[in-house]
């Protein structure tokens, strides 16, 4: 199968501490480019893999499910791994979700996660096993960013198959929380329209870091890396990555 321009997995080599970037649901790499690219210039070495099903075709992502996607961040985990002596990892939307549960199971340093969902904002949601009688796929609104077009590579329509696998994550994630140790830092749009902003405030409250924050962006949507306030974002995320734990 074919991988759209732009989708490609990443590998920016650098120094002896790694950055694992997950990109989200029906997304690509090319969204977490940019954060990349500014990690890389403060002498981390940075993966972006590609997830099962992503960044090809919707009829190709229908054939998976989140513990496909999940078996693509280990395996990104274990290569950064084997190049650097720690690895944080920072998750986009589901791959917030997804950067959780690889704390919750694995030694990451630290863990981010950028508007991951707990409560979504679409009221269909409940209707979901009517409307799978009927289609197998759902169109999705396109994104208007003011990055290059060549960041915002993502799916014209969704899987509704997989959008019910995605709801299954949301609750296999929501029970790993305890188990998240390790400094956590949450980012949340105020103005998402996809995700509903006191997930951020669940997903705080349950996770069993002591050294745990929350942040907001006031001015972004959804995929905050290659939104208006992408750079803010960037220098909180800097901050977080070098500043002393206070669990240690």
């Amino acid at each position: 199968m074919a991988i759209m321009r732009g989708a490609e997995p990443f590998l920016l080599p650098g120094g002896d501490r790694g950055v694992l970037l997950i990109h989200g649901f029906t997304g690509a790499p090319a969204e977490m480019r940019l954060l990349g690219e500014h990690l890389h210039g403060r002498g981390y070495t940075v993966l972006g893999p590609r997830l099962a099903g992503h960044g090809s075709s919707p009829a190709e992502m229908a054939g998976t499910r989140w513990p496909h996607w999940y078996g693509d961040v280990e395996d990104g985990y274990h290569l950064l791994r084997g190049m650097c002596r720690e690895v944080a990892v920072v998750g986009l939307s589901m791959g917030g979700l997804l950067a959780l549960k690889l704390a919750a199971e694995h030694p990451v340093e630290r863990v981010v996660a950028i508007n991951a969902p707990i409560y979504l904002l679409d009221k269909r949601l409940p209707l979901l096993p009517f409307f799978r009688l009927f289609r197998n796929f759902q169109r999705q609104e396109k994104r208007r960013l003011t990055v290059n077009e060549r960041y915002n590579v993502s799916y014209d329509y969704m899987p509704l198959v997989c959008v019910v696998s995605l709801l299954e994550l949301v609750k296999h994630v929501d029970r790993l929380l305890p188990l998240v140790t390790r400094p956590a830092f949450l980012v949340q749009s105020r103005h998402d329209r996809t995700v509903r902003p006191e997930s951020a405030l669940h997903i705080h409250s349950r996770l069993g870091s002591r050294d745990k924050k929350i942040s907001w962006l006031e001015r972004s949507g959804h995929v905050a890396t290659i939104d208006v306030e992408h750079e803010r974002l960037f220098r909180y995320i800097d901050s977080f990555l070098t500043a002393i734990p206070t669990d240690d």
